[in-house]
């Protein structure tokens, strides 16, 4: 069955892999973001099939920049509004089996209804909770966060009712949604997946790892993400002041949010930051780490655990992510408590004083991995699609 997709998007997230492999499977399928033709092309989509609403990009990055930097006002309302405007109207040029949108931009085209199946993408957990956290985060640390204001909390529970469907991906965040009671028959789970052909290392990799952590060198902790106490960057400081010993070497790898400055301005000798690096180099990144951690205090899926996984790095994060749909805890990886970086350093002790488990644990990872690559996303996202469409018609 051929459908016709619309996949509507301020950004990127994981909507241009998706679509990609929504197109390889046959789908006619069309893009409707906020980057310019020519930067969706650099991630292998046909720019004949994408509508872009530049200007918009341009302006949602000019007034983040200067809110960040000089406090000047964030027209978010004013912003999310336009783009959701702008993609209702190229819309209902068109018909379409299936129109996949991004929480945050979409009221105005789902009260259009404009597809026989409108679902609504959410990459995060339930607003209120992601809000609640993040309300809880600032206290703890003492210092302002970006976070959900009033305004997006309501509009986004609007989208949640207006949506045939939500689509989550992971378990935490549908975990998070059904808490706040949207029932089950509302929500569809949709883990995402990994570009193999990048991220999954040859042997030589793994055994250069493997020798390297048998010789007794200081054990390498890799992060990648967003430099942000959101991703429990207040722990994660913690933890490298706590491990100065010699034993480890920390780097950190992404934007820093403003928030964060002054603690990687702070960072010790032995932990090194190094700025957002494109996707095609991220794995050199990976193949530097001994062991990937990542102390998120929310999170929906967080691609990166994917990529390290891909990579064969054991992995240590928290319950509030996609981290317990694929780790089994203490084989390939530990699950911990957030705000916890107690947990986080004696996890990384055990590591460095058990290092031939730890490379045990590596070749286990690496051997049995189950690949989920951006074809079993798009082939679950078709079934849903189906399954969808397929009950409309009996309604």
């Amino acid at each position: 069955m051929r459908l016709k997709i619309a996949i509507v998007v301020h950004g990127r997230f994981h909507a241009f892999d998706l679509a990609r492999a929504l197109l390889k499977r046959g789908h006619e399928v069309t893009l409707f973001t906020n980057y310019p033709k020519w930067a969706v092309v650099r991630f292998g989509f046909p720019k004949e099939r994408v509508r872009s609403f530049w200007l918009h990009g341009m302006l949602s990055r000019a007034n983040q920049w200067l809110h960040q930097k000089l406090r000047f006002p964030y027209f978010e309302a004013a912003l999310h509004r336009m783009f959701g405007y702008w993609a209702a109207k190229e819309l209902v040029k068109g018909d379409w089996d299936v129109v996949y949108c991004w929480s945050g931009v979409s009221e105005e085209i789902l009260r259009l209804h404009l597809g026989k199946v409108n679902f609504l993408g959410r990459g995060s957990a339930h607003i209120r909770v992601q809000s609640r956290l993040l309300e809880e985060e600032e206290k703890r640390v003492g210092r302002a966060m970006e976070k959900p204001s009033p305004w997006m909390i309501a509009r986004e529970e609007r989208e949640y009712g207006l949506a045939d469907a939500i689509v989550v991906l992971s378990n935490f965040a549908y975990d998070t949604f059904r808490a706040e009671g949207v029932p089950a028959e509302r929500l569809r789970l949709l883990p995402l997946g990994v570009r193999l052909d990048q991220f999954r290392p040859t042997p030589d990799v793994i055994e250069a790892r493997c020798r390297r952590i048998l010789s007794g060198a200081p054990l390498r902790v890799i992060y990648v993400g967003t430099i942000s106490y959101q991703k429990g960057m207040w722990d994660l400081n913690r933890v490298i002041h706590s491990l100065g010993d010699g034993s480890f070497r920390f780097k950190l790898v992404g934007p820093v949010d403003p928030s964060a400055v002054p603690m990687v301005r702070s960072l010790p000798n032995w932990a090194k930051w190094v700025s957002k690096l494109p996707q095609d180099r991220l794995p050199s990144a990976y193949a530097w780490g001994d062991v990937f951690v990542f102390p998120t205090i929310q999170d929906g899926f967080a691609v990166v655990l994917a990529q390290a996984n891909a990579n064969g790095l054991p992995i240590l994060t928290t319950a509030n992510c996609s981290g317990p749909d694929f780790i089994i805890d203490g084989k390939t990886g530990w699950i911990l408590p957030i705000r916890d970086p107690n947990a986080f350093i004696e996890k990384l002790k055990w590591c460095n004083e058990h290092r031939k488990e730890l490379v045990d644990m590596i070749w286990v990872i690496y051997h049995d991995f189950r690949p989920r690559d951006w074809a079993d996303v798009a082939a679950d996202f078709e079934s849903l699609c189906i399954k969808a469409i397929k009950k409309s018609l009996f309604q």
